[in-house]
């Protein structure tokens, strides 16, 4: 049995009060882990979440991708969803802190190198670009030195559910293999141990700071404490952070890694 079921996975479904605590537990680790000063910040979730308006109100220049890899008009990438042009600089005049510049790309050929100082991401962008090595070099291009990635992707423990959901039983054995893992809307997804996942970083020439499951404590669990009282969720998101499953992969839907570039 899938840990969660494959339909809620989006966070819709029955599982309401458990992707408030997931969400909420994405909000405060992304604020614990930000530059303390103003930066610029490249958000490579693909829209698909809230990331970059806690960027923005943090007080970062946001640089947020839509669409990343998945855009059929090649001339589309060099502008933003306004239709002004793109300024090469991430970081010229009139990119204030606190605003999001959106653009849509299917590379990050349009950032010169070494331009942003973070890159998040979140939205498990490295399961959805199955071609993750390409992808991740060309963050650690764009990265300056000392400059840091945080990044989310689909566990093995998450792959393999699935897999077992769908009968594929012949599939379920953990090797070094890239596992990738159709869904039930037909899109695949590729995912990741916590060995792979570090691999992926040092392969882009990046130093990995800690690997972790997003989540470890489960539905079931979040539903009950919840149910406690008004400062549960505060209580839970702690409970969460400060725990320190470091590198273990063999629970938790989800893993995200932290590395920054020499």
């Amino acid at each position: 049995m899938l840990p969660i079921p494959a339909e809620e996975l989006n966070g819709s479904g029955t599982l309401g009060p458990y992707w408030t605590f997931y969400r909420a537990v994405v909000a405060e680790q992304l604020s614990r882990w930000l530059p303390a000063t103003p930066s610029v910040v490249l958000d490579l979730s693909g829209g698909r979440g809230r990331w970059s308006g806690q960027l923005a109100r943090a007080g970062h220049r946001v640089i947020e991708v839509l669409d990343f890899r998945r855009v059929a008009d090649p001339q589309a990438r060099l502008r933003t969803v306004d239709g002004q042009p793109w300024l090469r600089e991430a970081d010229a005049p009139g990119h204030e802190a606190g605003e999001v510049r959106q653009v849509r790309a299917d590379d990050l050929s349009f950032l010169p190198d070494e331009s942003v100082d973070a890159v998040v991401a979140e939205e498990r962008a490295m399961s959805i670009e199955l071609m993750a090595e390409s992808a991740m070099s060309d963050v650690a291009r764009v990265l300056r030195p000392g400059g840091r990635v945080l990044v989310c992707v689909d566990s093995l423990v998450l792959g393999m559910a699935i897999l077992a959901e769908q009968g594929q039983w012949q599939h379920l054995r953990q090797t070094g293999e890239v596992m990738l893992v159709p869904w039930p809307d037909g899109s695949i997804t590729r995912c990741f141990s916590s060995a792979q996942l570090q691999e992926l970083l040092i392969g882009a020439g990046l130093e990995v700071e800690w690997v972790r499951p997003r989540t470890v404590l489960s539905p079931s669990t979040v539903d009950h404490v919840l149910g406690s009282g008004t400062r549960a969720l505060t209580w839970l998101v702690r409970t969460e952070l400060e725990a320190h499953p470091d590198d273990d992969d063999t629970v938790g839907i989800h893993l995200v890694a932290s590395a920054r570039k020499a």
